[in-house]
């Protein structure tokens, strides 16, 4: 795509976005700033993402038939998912009729939808470094599988689910049962499968934002952003830095393993090079030693640190690979992020302490707008900047800390 259009007009570049949270609001507003006419769609009303987007839908993108018919209703240039829970062989079938060109293909959307497909693309096709893991569909699998050869301490997750939720950790069999319980509650679609991963003693994790995006010569090319460590609570994260340190050696590695999936799931319908986009790529690191884990087709939610740490953040970075434009993926101060939760169960809360939290300079916030809030749902972002990386870890913490989200009245 060489050629952009005017919003609202026949010659309007569109792009539809298929979930519409916190990342797909950032995405958004980076497409708007190119002049593209924005669709966000959603299971509810008001999320984030459709209050400043030029249109609006809110549907079950579950449901196979309600999703064909928005897409062929609104004929957009392009369809960019940005959660899981999608009815993804239909975005197959359009994509194969040449109805719509998907982002980053719509391959890619479907195996990353779900840990399987992702998990045996990894391991038993590319050959790449995983944890042991076994897929299981009861809780007498669970335990069999773990009593097996998975052993304890171990990992369980849901095979779709988004944010961490439904992780837990397994410690002794007197967790087994609850940590069943917590997938199945967590999980995107209730189909009673999870994955149970043995643990690995690792000394940190990272996101590498891999950016496959057109060069000047008009070939797909793949650029890194400096690694991001994270912090990571019941499999949720809650605050993220960039750069995290790490050896030449593993950070070559983590560059070989990043390439080698995101070349893969960026391979087009007929062979030819196509998925063009961000990916986060999350890893583990032991040493030189790295190991994959998960992998998701878009912006990911440790990386909204960019938005204080690189000149292009990794919503700049995806709108412009997604329309064929150059991407510049360099580093512009040391930073990190921190969540804000929201602390109460209510709908169109208030937040006090903003004015305290920005008193701090290098500091900034994004508060998401999100119509309800749950106590541990996500409700903002506190971000620093500091030459010194942990500087800005302690500053975006009590950024973020000084932020109070409360019920509207009370």
């Amino acid at each position: 795509m060489t050629t952009l259009g005017t919003p609202l007009s026949p010659s309007a570049t569109r792009v539809m976005l298929l979930g519409s949270g916190e990342l797909g609001k950032e995405v958004l507003i980076a497409l708007q700033r190119l002049g593209v006419e924005t669709i966000a769609v959603d299971r509810y009303d008001n999320a984030p993402g459709q209050q400043v987007a030029h249109h609006a839908h809110t549907i079950a993108m579950t449901d196979p038939e309600a999703l064909r018919a928005l897409i062929e209703r609104e004929q957009p240039t392009l369809v960019v998912p940005e959660i899981e829970a999608i009815a993804t062989p239909v975005l197959q079938a359009l994509e194969a009729e040449g109805r719509v060109r998907v982002v980053p293909t719509a391959r890619a959307t479907r195996l990353t939808m779900d840990r399987e497909g992702i998990r045996r693309l990894a391991a038993e096709t590319l050959g790449l470094p995983t944890s042991p893991y076994q897929f299981c569909d009861s809780l007498a699998e669970l335990q069999a599988a773990i009593d097996a050869g998975i052993g304890y301490p171990c990992i369980v997750k849901p095979v779709m689910s988004s944010s961490g939720k439904g992780q837990s950790k397994i410690d002794g069999p007197q967790d087994v049962p609850k940590a069943w319980d917590y997938a199945m509650a967590g999980g995107r679609v209730s189909h009673g499968r999870i994955i149970v991963e043995g643990f690995i003693d690792f000394d940190y994790e990272i996101t590498l934002l891999t950016v496959r995006a057109r060069g000047a010569g008009g070939q797909v090319q793949t650029q890194f952003c400096e690694p991001i460590g994270h912090v990571q609570v019941g499999g949720d994260y809650v605050e993220s830095w960039q750069p995290h340190p790490m050896s030449e050696a593993a950070l070559r590695e983590a560059e070989r393993i990043a390439r080698a999936i995101t070349d893969d799931l960026g391979t087009g319908l007929n062979g030819e090079p196509a998925g063009c986009g961000v990916y986060g790529v999350e890893l583990f690191v032991k040493g030189d030693k790295v190991w994959f884990s998960e992998v998701s087709p878009r912006p990911h939610d440790t990386g909204m640190v960019t938005m204080i740490t690189q000149w292009q953040s990794e919503f700049d970075l995806h709108a412009r690979a997604i329309l064929g434009l150059p991407v510049d993926t360099s580093l512009k101060t040391p930073g990190a992020s921190a969540v804000i939760y929201g602390g109460v169960d209510a709908p169109g809360i208030v937040f006090d302490g903003v004015v305290e939290a920005l008193a701090e300079p290098g500091t900034d916030l994004r508060l998401f707008g999100k119509p309800e809030s749950f106590a541990k749902r996500r409700m903002g972002v506190a971000l620093a900047r500091d030459a010194d990386v942990q500087a800005a870890r302690t500053k975006a913490k009590a950024a973020a800390a000084k932020v109070k989200p409360r019920a509207a009245g009370g």
